[in-house]
């Protein structure tokens, strides 16, 4: 096992037992065929590209997916990656400061330590929970990652898998239509639900459906935030209530405050509760008195991250 012998102040490193908590999309378990080793940065100390808990996946055909640093040293790391995968034992190596790899510096001026392991069980029973957009907490041990470690196995590090972000979008005219381009574009999973005669070309991670009238129905969970970008607001209260009725955590709808304030009586004359109204937004975006979609869609989409990082404390969104 490759170890620092030289102490890095300003250390950002989590108890073994303590869990980092990330998103799903820094763990590419699904994303090669065939995993047969994982490397995690397991410390950064300064400034560092990439979160504790971020990892990249070295597949038995050599695929590499996830990354590390902007480049620096990730091919470096799928190098030991592959030797670990070959003897079966897990390392522990420092880049940038503190390390001795004096050649393969990190340009931020910062330090990492990564830790690889071997994947040396099956993980069926992780991917299913990944693709179920399941909570996971997951150990890296000596045999790979595992979501029970026994009492036998020393667990190097503990992760927490929040499922990732996703968006369900209501709406009709370029509000809506910018909106889901960009977190679509963003690599979120997105569902738009607007006009046929509106609806954008097709686009990876971005799902279409026409807007009609009646009962609305909608996948949504923890992690589910529902934007609504309406002028005419006829068809927002049926939208609204199912939207209050799951567990999404964000909920917002674009207008101004006269508007907010008629769209949230009209949700207590239908007998919304307070904690319900509570969670509706409005106006939403950063940035007050919006108009350019484009803007009002960045704007929009940094106050969901910024409420999906306070509520979890994942870095990588």
């Amino acid at each position: 096992m490759a170890t620092a012998s030289h102490s890095i102040p300003e250390t950002r490193k989590p108890r073994p037992d303590a869990p980092v908590v990330i998103r799903a999309a820094d763990l590419p378990l699904n994303a090669v065929e065939k995993p047969v080793a994982l490397a995690v940065i397991r410390e950064v100390a300064g400034p560092s590209y990439r979160p504790a808990g971020a990892a990249m996946v070295l597949g038995a055909d050599g695929t590499v997916a996830g990354n590390l640093s902007s480049g620096c040293i990730d091919a470096d790391i799928a190098l030991h990656a592959q030797e670990v995968a070959a003897t079966g034992g897990w390392k522990v190596l420092r880049y940038g400061r503190g390390s001795a790899f004096m050649d393969l510096q990190l340009p931020c001026g910062g330090g990492l330590e990564v830790l690889i392991v071997p994947v040396r069980r099956p993980l069926g029973k992780l991917l299913e929970a990944l693709e179920a957009r399941t909570p996971l907490d997951l150990r890296l041990t000596p045999e790979g990652p595992v979501s029970n470690a026994s009492a036998d196995l020393e667990c190097l590090m503990h992760l927490h898998v929040e499922p990732d972000i996703r968006f369900a979008v209501f709406g009709k005219g370029p509000e809506a239509r910018a909106f889901a381009q960009m977190t679509a574009g963003a690599g979120y999973d997105t569902l738009l639900v607007t006009a046929e005669d509106e609806m954008p070309a097709p686009m990876a991670r971005l799902q279409l459906r026409p807007l009609r009238p009646g009962a609305v129905t909608f996948d949504q969970d923890p992690n589910t935030a529902v934007v609504l970008f309406f002028h005419d607001h006829d068809l927002e209260p049926g939208i609204l209530r199912a939207a209050l009725a799951g567990p999404a955590f964000y909920i917002g709808a674009q207008g101004s405050r006269r508007t907010a304030e008629r769209r949230i009586a009209g949700l207590r004359a239908t007998g919304m509760t307070e904690a319900d109204c509570l969670r509706l937004r409005g106006p939403i975006g950063l940035i007050p008195s919006t108009r350019d979609p484009r803007t009002l869609a960045v704007s929009v989409l940094a106050e969901v991250l910024a409420e999906a990082v306070g509520r979890s404390g994942a870095c990588g969104l």
